[in-house]
């Protein structure tokens, strides 16, 4: 009962902020945009069409989905994004929200599927030595570049010497700087040797494959292989692609254009769904889910974000242990769910998807679901705060869903004594001034994962150019390297298990939930497919009869 009339408490509290004019978040993005470089899964050789990932779709569900009707080739889409692109240039774009478009223009030699396995791409075949360090990829044959020309080894060679760093001694795709050569065996076959085996680098072979020589041009004129091809992008506005007629995979894609048009209001959105100028919008609150499920289609999974109060460890007085361990205690993460996400989110409290079985381990006992004020009070004094202190929660404006779960946590701390206040900015300050420049004490966000459990785990590791955190942990380093090193399934799997209670035990930041990613769909479209990575592939959508 006592939680309940919180929660009506909160959602009073934000109405009426609401009403006053209070400066607030626009769409609901189910995480941030900030992930970065990959790392990655595969085996010992390849077999079949797909490499098995630790199915990140086992417990996928979609909701009010009525995908149904035949489908018919042709017609254009409108497609909400909430945030502008850092960079069309594939190797070097690092926002998510970036990813999810470019995935529609680019293409590695192998991609992940909606199941959450990996499929052969531009790679018609692979194998991996039994050592573990050296990939041999057979081309698939008559693929074609944008610009009409086939893809040659020449162009896998480029592509993957820019990426790792081998062309100039710069990676621009972390991960793969464990390349030591790629050769050119014959017209069709392409040798890569890396210098360390790891059983997560086959992911990493997502990378774009771009013409040979073309560089730079790509950040202006992006050529790729995917289903659509570029045809204009207008800063703030979007970006426009247009159907490849020569794409590899027979029969997509079925639209002949697609716009991914910049959105920066939830109110803005929420209108032009309603009139019908937008057709898919993936970033819905569970209260505007709620309004638009009568007139249009309402899908839903899990998302591969993990959402935290994210706490600069260099920044007074987080640089205290015990205050972070008090945050993570004053959270009631049971509410959080159940005002933002409507129940549907899963609670975490590390860096680790759940839906990675075989390495997640549930550590919510540690902090608790619900809030504990003793504990919390007890910490701050032992730590020499007994009156509390004052938490600025910097949060990305356009994103509703972090918005919304910042109000909730913000009240919740004034309970315990912190002082919090909501400090909202526009995406691009939050890129640079948190993710890069990493002023600020605290902030809503979320990060994006891909099919390993290395991806949201190196983060964190103290030398990481994406530990936007600060966090600092010997033990966390150590415990991190050995796990990435292992190559004993079972090993690995217990090492990730020793980083996530970690990353717990030691408050890296206040973690909260997984949560579900909610579209809203024009009712005359289907096929629209979740991924367990951050993308939208349009290939598959189409209008019905």
């Amino acid at each position: 009962m006592k939680k309940r009339i919180s929660v009506l408490l909160i959602m009073a509290l934000l109405t009426t902020a609401a009403l006053g004019g209070c400066a607030g978040g626009t769409e609901g993005s189910s995480g941030d945009n900030s992930s970065v470089e990959s790392q990655t899964e595969g085996t010992n050789e390849s077999s079949g069409d797909s490499t098995p990932a630790q199915s990140q779709t086992d417990d996928m569900q979609e909701s009010g989905q009525s995908q149904t009707g035949t489908p018919v080739y042709g017609g254009s889409i409108v497609v909400g994004i909430q945030q502008d692109v850092d960079s069309l240039d594939p190797h070097k774009a690092t926002a998510a929200g970036t990813k999810e478009i470019l995935f529609n223009i680019f293409e590695g030699l192998v991609k992940p599927d909606e199941n959450g396995d990996l499929m052969k791409a531009l790679a018609s075949d692979y194998t991996i030595s039994e050592d573990g360090l050296v990939y041999t990829f057979t081309l698939r044959e008559g693929v074609k570049f944008h610009n009409g020309n086939t893809v040659t080894a020449e162009d896998v060679k480029y592509s993957l010497e820019r990426a790792s760093g081998l062309l100039d001694g710069t990676p621009l795709i972390s991960s793969l700087s464990v390349l030591t050569s790629v050769e050119i065996l014959d017209e069709k076959t392409v040798q890569v040797t890396v210098g360390s085996a790891n059983t997560e680098l086959i992911y990493s072979f997502v990378a774009a494959i771009i013409p040979a020589g073309s560089g730079e041009e790509e950040s202006g004129t992006p050529i790729g292989t995917g289903p659509f091809s570029y045809v204009s992008y207008k800063p703030q506005e979007g970006i426009v692609v247009a159907k490849n007629p020569d794409y590899w995979q027979e029969g997509l894609p079925y639209l002949d254009e697609v716009n991914f048009k910049i959105v920066n209001s939830p109110d803005t959105a929420l209108l032009e769904i309603k009139g019908g100028s937008i057709q898919i919008y993936p970033y819905l609150t569970d209260s505007q889910a709620g309004e638009l499920k009568d007139s249009f289609q309402i899908l839903s999974a899990p998302s591969d974000v993990v959402q935290a109060l994210f706490l600069n460890n260099a920044a007074e007085p987080l640089n205290d242990v015990r205050i972070r361990q008090a945050i993570c205690y004053a959270l009631d993460l049971d509410m959080v769910n159940e005002f933002v996400a409507g129940g549907g989110a899963t609670l975490v409290s590390s860096a680790m998807l759940p839906t990675l079985h075989t390495y997640y381990v549930d550590l919510t006992d540690t902090y608790g679901t619900g809030a504990n004020i003793q504990k919390a009070q007890e910490l701050m004094t032992d730590a020499g705060y007994p009156d509390g202190f004052d938490l600025e929660i910097t949060v990305p404006s356009n994103y509703e869903y972090h918005m919304q779960t910042a109000e909730v946590v913000a009240e919740q701390l004034k309970a315990a004594g912190i002082h919090a206040t909501i400090n909202p900015v526009e995406w691009s300050s939050w890129l640079s001034d948190c993710y890069t420049d990493r002023n600020y004490q605290s902030t809503i966000s979320g990060i994006t994962s891909d099919m390993t459990p290395g991806y949201l785990t190196n983060r964190f590791q103290t030398e990481s150019k994406k530990n936007f955190v600060n966090f600092a942990s010997a033990a966390y380093d150590e415990a991190y390297q050995a796990a990435a090193a292992a190559l004993d399934p079972a090993e690995k799997a217990e090492l990730y298990k020793q980083v996530q209670k970690i990353l717990c035990d030691e408050a890296g930041s206040a973690f909260i939930q997984v949560p579900p990613i909610t579209i809203a769909m024009d009712p005359r479209l289907a096929g629209y497919k979740f991924y367990p990575v951050y993308v939208q592939d349009m290939s598959t959508v189409y209008y019905t009869e």
